[in-house]
């Protein structure tokens, strides 16, 4: 570092390293521009959103809740917050929300902590059948120290096996009887599951962080309605927010609110990344004038893509249930444990097709499973329709089933993807000019 005029200027070689990560950052943003992003847990922002998330507020900090503060300079921020909760509890139908969390994962960690205490019982699904890492011992439930049993699976309807769940929860009346998974193809029987749970003093918790944007679009189930007594979710997937998490409920209970907030602070959370928050704002207020057609098209959107998918020749699952009723669609690409799944992310990637390999019932080996889990919320987003959902179809058949050159398809699929760059579903960036954050 040198000092030159009065100031310090950076070596060549400290530049270089900020350097890498700006051209990184610009490579990433071109593959995904270019190509067809087809996470199921990931999602794209709006102008409104990208903007807010720029602000100052990334820097700044308000613990606690609007109007009882441990710093300064909040009052601004309380309004925002504010709204965010009533914003929430509209969209989502809630008598309760806090929108403080910076995860699914984290709001997970905060409900177990309210609901509760170290050496309790829990049932929950499978990591193997889908359910998600935080419902298991490796991740929030071990954390904290939960004594886990999970659910007997039905592979054929891909949802746990409701006669052994409800049996299964009678036998250990376990302190809370979670539901929800990572692989999340239909709505879970859940009024069944819930009439059970609470027959034993069991709470209800309901993990919607894929679904959350299709259950207040109003287009897979309530889970506040059915026996949830508490529903988490992540604010970036199919709802589609900045990264960050909600934590909701169908409590009436100002203890059982109490409770719940005090989870996530000072339980989890000590700022927490208010400009994210601020994120979520504006896209609650978004989804509120939006959300239920977006909701709509990525259901029709995933039933037409793993249609084609089928007719191309591809293993779909759950073929009898026609596939899906959410934004994911499973295929399987080879026998279990083989790493075909892995293999077909590879080649799919290298023509600008950007998935994930992911466990298939049977499957015992995270890093080389037999199977895809593809989401179709961020084609959706960009405004593609059940017509461009046979072209992509297509294309995943000519890599994995006819071997075409990927960097050939990669050529398509950039030509597909070109016309569809604009983000839909939002408040427009007309809008969004002339205010300077």
């Amino acid at each position: 570092m040198s000092r030159e005029n009065g100031s310090w200027s950076p070596s060549e070689s400290t530049f270089g390293k900020a350097k890498q990560v700006l051209d990184a950052t610009a490579s990433s943003g071109d593959l995904y521009r270019n190509g067809l992003g087809m996470i199921a847990s990931e999602n794209i922002v709006s102008p409104m959103v990208q903007k807010i998330v720029a602000s100052d507020l990334h820097g700044r900090y308000a613990e606690g809740l609007p109007g009882r503060r441990y710093y300064q300079g909040c009052d601004d921020f309380d309004t925002i917050e504010s709204l965010g909760i009533d914003l929430a509890k509209s969209v989502f139908n809630a008598p309760f929300a806090n929108i403080q969390s910076t995860s699914g994962t984290v709001s997970n960690i905060a409900a177990l902590k309210a609901l509760a205490k170290p050496g309790d019982k829990i049932t929950a699904v499978s990591t193997a059948d889908g359910g998600h890492i935080s419902h298991a011992r490796m991740g929030a439930v071990g954390l904290r120290d939960l004594d886990l049993s999970t659910y007997p699976w039905d592979e054929e309807r891909m949802e746990p096996d409701i006669d052994g769940a409800c049996a299964l929860i009678r036998e250990l009346e376990p302190k809370v009887s979670l539901i929800g998974q990572s692989v999340f193809l239909f709505p879970t029987p859940l009024r069944e599951i819930a009439d059970a749970a609470h027959e034993v003093g069991s709470t209800v918790m309901y993990d919607g962080a894929h679904v959350l944007g299709l259950i207040a679009g109003g287009v897979f189930q309530d889970p506040l309605r059915e026996g949830a007594d508490v529903m988490t979710g992540s604010s970036h997937k199919t709802f589609p927010g900045p990264q960050g998490g909600f934590l909701l409920s169908s409590s009436e209970d100002e203890k059982m609110h109490k409770r719940l907030n005090n989870a996530i602070f000072p339980g989890v959370c000590s700022s927490y990344h208010l400009h994210h928050v601020a994120g979520k704002v504006v896209a609650l207020a978004e989804f509120e004038e939006y959300g239920q057609a977006y909701a709509q098209d990525i259901v029709k959107n995933a039933q037409s893509f793993a249609q084609a998918l089928a007719a191309e020749g591809f293993d779909v699952l759950a073929e009898s249930r026609n596939y899906t009723a959410s934004h994911q669609v499973l295929t399987r690409h080879g026998g279990t444990d083989s790493g075909a799944g892995a293999k077909a992310a590879d080649s799919l990637e290298k023509a600008g097709i950007i998935t994930n390999m992911n466990m298939l019932p049977g499957d015992t080996k995270a890093l080389s499973p037999s199977g895809l889990r593809l989401g179709v919320q961020e084609l959706t987003r960009v405004g593609m329709g059940t017509n461009e959902m046979q072209e992509v179809a297509a294309l995943y058949a000519r890599v994995l089933l006819h071997n075409e050159n990927p960097s050939a398809v990669k050529k398509d699929v950039q030509t597909l993807k070109s016309d569809f760059q604009i983000i839909r579903y939002c408040f427009n960036e007309s809008q969004v000019s002339g205010y300077p954050l």
